[in-house]
């Protein structure tokens, strides 16, 4: 039988770009489902989500309170994927950067006996398009930052382009999880990797958003580097 899929997509403020995202991914993969995580976004996109639902049983839709971050609106749509039954889950980000002609690659990756792939802009054939100096230096930087302290090979620590096996979510202990934006990702790369389960990157090239605006700050960019730390002392005293 071939794997359900789940496409986990938070959103806040994206109604620019959330119809032409799903038409895109189910024009490459017609066969995956779409989780819309909304965090009650003033522009209306949970009530776009609602009626996109109501005409596509692929689509489905968790509405949250208020703007409660990236990291938990995954964790939720997790959660959702282990209780109905999904095999393979994605992150991908609703705002176009995350293009789906990707995802073969990354299912092709998970049949070779992957359970974590990370859609990455540091190996061959991978890059970004449309970020300036400082925007490429602050990635890079991150990752190689997190890299070194962390003792890990992966080269994109902080994509948030991913897929996971549900064998991967089951053993990640998703309910310890508590970080945000870029260390959300680093954090459960680190610990699938700890957990001992098969880490690969694909190449994928990253578009910068072209419609709405960044969710990226400061504080996320802090929280980033406070929490590598975390890890690492964690990791020291067996907490994983």
């Amino acid at each position: 039988m071939a794997p359900r899929i789940l496409i986990v997509t938070p959103t806040y403020n994206e109604r620019e770009n959330l119809e032409t995202f799903v038409s895109r991914l189910h024009a490459v993969t017609p066969a995956v489902d779409v989780l819309v995580v909304d965090d009650s976004s003033p522009d209306g996109t949970g009530d776009l989500a609602d009626a996109l639902a109501k005409s596509d049983p692929r689509i489905h839709v968790l509405h949250r309170a208020g703007k409660l971050g990236i990291g938990t609106a995954y964790i939720a749509g997790f959660e959702y994927a282990l209780r109905e039954g999904y095999d393979v889950v994605f992150e991908m980000d609703t705002d176009l950067s995350h293009d789906p002609r990707y995802v073969p690659d990354f299912l092709r990756a998970l049949e070779a006996g992957a359970d974590v792939v990370i859609g990455s802009r540091n190996v061959a054939g991978g890059g970004v398009e449309g970020w300036g100096v400082g925007r490429h230096v602050l990635s890079k930087g991150g990752s190689l930052y997190s890299r070194t302290i962390l003792g890990l090979r992966v080269r994109d620590l902080t994509s948030g382009y991913k897929a996971f096996t549900r064998r991967a979510l089951e053993g990640i202990d998703l309910r310890s999880v508590r970080s945000e934006g870029y260390s959300f990702q680093i954090e459960l790369t680190y610990r699938a990797l700890r957990r001992g389960f098969r880490v690969t990157e694909v190449p994928i090239v990253f578009v910068d958003r072209r419609a709405g605006q960044s969710k990226m700050s400061r504080r996320i960019f802090a929280e980033a580097v406070a929490m590598v730390w975390k890890l690492r002392f964690d990791a020291l005293r067996g907490k994983f």
